[in-house]
């Protein structure tokens, strides 16, 4: 049903955008509509046949197809925003002008050119989009304090990283970099905060002497993202938890483990992915039952029920999921599901810090929202 309604809106986004940019005079003119439609029809097919392709090992052709499809995506969201804008402006600019038409008073209108305008706005703003793309991951640091953070604890330093999505855009050379951006801030602990996989298991499966790169001296800790579950679908993502503790990281799957004296570290398996699989349960309860005294962080690929988390005596909870919108200014529309949508949130007494992303998921683009690694330099309280 997911899947259906994601094609369903894909299909029908681009029949929108082709219907008004079809109707601009100019392009009515020197376009023939068929040569339109087939251009529209292999884009809005690019992204999808590629991953089929993928997912069947024809490679070769899987790759390039799903690297212009993806850029295509990005166009193709800053495109129609822009377009539906230039469409209110010029509907407001002949009302305004027809009223003033009363008073004897000719007013200027925005025409059906005005949508090209917008479309090369799109386009600019998706260049831009790519090249901070390209630049890699900034590193964010924060302080935070643990209350029941033993004092010989304080000053440990934990890097997070969300959302690498590896597999056929994002490989082995760059992830080969991101472990050396890590491994430069001399972390104690790693923490892969969900979505390490991109959907096709198999092909990060093949990165696995990458993955073991990655170390720390207090471990490298690891929980399940909606992407996970994704890659794989039938085995409740058995073999996405199988890969990350062949990697050599500790999986938290709805339970606790002690990382040192006086710090435990919780994880839950992805709260979007069970509410998408229909799965009722209470995996926060689960995951922080019975654990020892001490400071607590708990790991959720989404960030939600921070205030339940809070309640249970969290002390700090990171998140990722959310890309921070990704491309502006798709985070408008994702706060309206995820409030805590990038950055540093107080809940009660509980610290909630929600990644960027280090990766990218779909278009390769990043506006106003460049991909991060967290460095957190843990506090007694």
């Amino acid at each position: 049903m997911f899947v259906s309604v994601v094609l369903a809106i894909w299909a029908v986004m681009h029949a929108y955008l082709l219907w008004r940019v079809a109707t601009v005079p100019a392009v009515a003119e020197h376009v023939p509509r068929a040569a339109l439609m087939l251009v529209f029809a292999l884009l809005a097919l690019a992204y999808p046949v590629a991953r089929i392709l993928d997912m069947n090992g024809i490679t070769a052709v899987a790759y390039p197809l799903e690297l212009v499809g993806a850029i295509w995506m990005g166009l193709l969201f800053l495109a129609i925003i822009f377009v539906f804008a230039a469409d209110v402006l010029a509907l407001v600019s002949a009302l305004a002008a027809d009223g003033l038409k009363h008073f004897g008073v000719s007013a200027p209108t925005l025409g059906p050119s005005a949508r090209l305008g917008a479309v090369g706005v799109a386009l600019l703003l998706g260049a831009i989009g790519l090249g901070q793309c390209l630049r890699g991951p900034v590193v964010q640091a924060y302080e935070v304090k643990l209350a029941g953070l033993p004092a010989e604890r304080d000053g440990m330093v934990l890097v997070v990283v969300s959302d690498l999505h590896l597999g056929s855009l994002l490989g082995p050379s760059w992830f080969a970099k991101r472990v050396a951006q890590i491994d430069a801030l001399k972390p104690d602990m790693v923490a892969v905060v969900g979505d390490l996989i991109d959907g096709n298991a198999r092909r990060t499966e093949i990165m696995l002497p990458e993955l073991r790169r990655l170390k720390a001296p207090f471990g490298v800790w690891a929980v399940m993202g909606n992407h996970e579950f994704y890659a794989d679908r039938a085995g409740g993502g058995e073999r996405s938890a199988k890969l990350l503790e062949a990697a050599g990281y500790t999986v938290l799957r709805d339970r606790w483990a002690e990382a040192a004296p006086g710090l435990v570290l919780a994880g839950v398996d992805d709260l979007t992915a069970r509410r998408q699989f229909g799965i009722v349960d209470d995996p926060l309860a689960r995951a922080l039952k019975a654990r020892p005294a001490g400071a607590t962080i708990l790991l959720s690929h989404s960030p939600l029920q921070a205030d339940e988390a809070a309640a249970a005596g969290v002390g700090l909870m990171l998140s990722g999921h959310t890309h921070d919108g990704q491309i502006w200014p798709f985070g408008y529309l994702v706060q309206r599901i995820y409030p805590l949508l990038g950055g540093r949130y107080q809940v009660g007494g509980m610290t909630a810090i929600v990644c960027r992303g280090t990766g990218t998921w779909g278009p390769p683009l990043r506006l106003w929202r460049p991909s991060e690694i967290l460095k957190l330099t843990l506090r007694a309280g």
